[in-house]
Parts: C-alpha cells; structure tokens; sequence
C-alpha cells in the first residue's frame, strides 16, 4: 500500500510543481507538463514487454528491483540541474511503475483467501488514490515553501521503506506456483471486452478531467480559491468511491465495474449539461470523482478473473491500455476545446464513456447469447 502511494504521488508530482520546476529549470510550463505525458506514454508502451521480460523472475526480487529504480531516480530527479536529467530520471519512474502495477496485484492479493480478494485489491487502490488526495497536495505546498528539490526526493524515503520491508517479509516464490498467477475463470472475450471498455473510458474521462480546472472557473463560475476546494473534493469522492466498491467487488465484480462506468457518463455529461449552475456542478464533480477511481480498479479486479493466460500479463495490457487512454483523452480533449470551448470537452467526454458502456453491455450480451447457443 505504502509503494503505490509512492508511486502515484511520484507519477503526479509535476502537476502541483510546474512553477517550482520551469523556474528552476528555466524552461517553459509546457515543457515541464511533458514530464507527466512522457511518463504516462512510457507507462504505456512498456508495460506488456516489461512483464514478459521478467516473467520467471520472483516477485519479491522483481518489486525490490524497481523500489530501488524509484528510490534512485528520485534523488536523481531531486538534484538534477538541467531539464534532460529530470526527464531521464522521470522515465525510469515511468518503467519502474510500469513494471509495479503489473506484478502488484496478483502477488498482494495471492497472500489471501480467494473470497477476499476484491478487498484487498481495494485497499490498494485506497492507497493509489490517497496520493491525489494526500501526496501531491501535500508536495505542493512542499514546493511552494522549499521549491522543487525536497518534494522531488521525498518518494526516496518512503521508497526505501516500501523497499525494506518487501525485502524482509515477501516470501520468494516462483511466479507460476503464486495463487493469483492465473485467472479463476478464464475467459479470452471477456478479457477483450473489459480492456477495449477500460480504455475508452479512460480516454472519455480524461478528454474533460484534463480540463476541469478551466471548466470550473469559466463555465460554472468559481472562484480561484473555491476551485481548489472543488478539487480537494474530487479526491475525497475519488477515495470514498474506491472505498465503496472495493467492498462490492467480491460479490459484484462486473457490476461494480458497469456501475462506475455508468456514473462516470453521468457526471461528464451532467457538467455538459448543467455545470452552469454551481450546486448541480458540485453534485457532478462529486460523480465523476467517486467514479475514476473505481473504473480502473474495477477493470484490474476484472482481469484477476477473466485472465486468459497469466494475471502479470493482463494487468500489464490494462494498465499500458489505461494510460494509452489517458493519453488520448488529453489529446482528444486539447482538439476539441478550440473549436467547442470547454463543455465540448466534456461533451465528448461523456459520450466516448457511453460508448464504452455500450462496449462493456453489448459485448457481454453478445457473449451469452454465445454460450447459450452452445447449450
């Protein structure tokens, strides 16, 4: 729980420094947001091939491995004095992440009873979205009162900690012999459907969340101050919604995952629609975030389950597919605001979440016509 605090809050980071860093650096805050797309493209690309590479390798030596990458490439990152040296250091953060998000889950969630799983999964997703909510505001104020450098280094040390401990404690076996190294019911079609579902919406909530801030103040009228708030808020909604549904997963695994994608349609398109008004903005922001966390931990949950091969290979493929996403809704949403303002933003955002509802629905409709036409 400790290391994927540390590692979102580390994936993070640059977005509540641009200042500090383009100051520092002297280079432009465009260039310094690159620090947060290089990183979610690296995440991306490597995630599959970095999986397979090391996929005979024990898992406590392979989470070892990139808690030391982390630890390193954040003092690197804390004490680079030129903008190359930080965008080096913050690929390697990328790759070890990358790396990370794949093994995690089967091996946490393998030291308990099957019947527990979803819970576990869903206090380290607790953990994850703790780092919007707790890790980088609380970097931020770092910056504004240190600068750069400490915040920077400061995912070392807790690290190091994530490190020892694994180190320590993990039992060392092979991958293969672990209990969540394969999926319980494995399923090729179910596993396309929910990777296909996952990454639309990733890219529907991120063509508007990219530029929430902006909506806030222009459209529905916020001042600077109360939009901080607002997203204080949206985190908590985030924390309290991946709360909830890790307590449903168990029983509900499909449900909880068609149900976050739901509400993540309701309140992209319910800002399209009435973010105007300032009371029903709130109410939207709060759905919108009590949904992004639980769609992808959903989807994670998802794949322990359906997994046609190993589990490391297809939390790998969701999370590179996640972030592909990521990617393409920032970019998505970039081309769409200066012809559609901002509310097209979100306009577009929630249709693309609808159609990947439609994904989700329709294909597991189509599968169990399917199956009952086996019968």
């Amino acid at each position: 729980m400790l290391a994927a605090f540390t590692f979102n809050t580390a994936e993070n980071l640059p977005v509540g420094l641009l200042e500090p860093i383009a100051d520092g650096l002297h280079v432009s805050v465009p260039a310094v947001g690159l620090l947060v797309t290089g990183y979610g493209v690296t995440v991306a690309v490597a995630s599959v091939p970095l999986a397979h590479v090391v996929r005979a390798v024990p898992r406590r030596h392979v989470l070892t491995g990139v808690l030391a990458a982390l630890v390193v490439s954040s003092l690197v990152a804390a004490s680079a004095a030129s903008y190359g040296l930080l965008l080096g250091a913050r690929l390697v953060t990328a790759l070890a992440q990358a790396l990370f998000w794949a093994v995690m889950a089967p091996v946490a969630v393998g030291l308990f009873a099957a019947e527990v799983r979803g819970r576990v999964l869903g206090a380290l997703s607790v953990a994850g979205s703790l780092a919007l909510v707790l890790g980088v505001p609380a970097g931020t104020w770092l910056g504004r009162h240190s600068g750069r450098q400490v915040p920077l280094a400061v995912p070392a040390g807790l690290g190091l900690a994530s490190l020892v401990t694994i180190a320590v404690l993990l039992p060392t076996s092979r991958p293969e012999e672990e209990q969540a190294a394969y999926g319980t019911a494995p399923d090729v079609r179910r596993f396309a459907i929910v990777l296909a579902a996952g990454t639309l919406s990733a890219c529907g909530a991120f063509a508007g969340f990219t530029y929430i801030v902006k909506f806030l103040d222009d459209v529905s009228g916020f001042a600077a101050s109360t939009v901080g708030v607002l997203l204080v808020v949206f985190g908590v909604a985030c924390l309290i919604g991946v709360g909830i549904t890790g307590a449903l997963l168990d029983r509900f695994p499909y449900a909880a995952l068609a149900a976050a994608m739901g509400t993540q349609a309701v309140g992209l398109l319910g800002l399209y629609a009435f973010g105007t008004h300032p009371v029903a903005a709130v109410v939207f922001v709060v759905l919108m975030g009590g949904a992004l966390g639980p769609v992808f931990m959903a989807a994670q949950n998802a794949m322990l389950l359906c997994a046609p091969g190993r589990t490391d290979i297809a939390l790998a493929a969701n999370s590179g597919a996640y972030n592909a996403g990521i990617a393409a809704g920032a970019a998505l949403g970039g081309l769409i605001l200066p012809f559609a303002g901002v509310r097209g933003t979100f306009l577009a955002g929630g249709l693309v979440t609808v159609g990947a509802c439609a994904v989700l629905g329709g294909g597991w409709a189509w599968q169990g016509r399917g199956v009952r036409a086996l019968a």
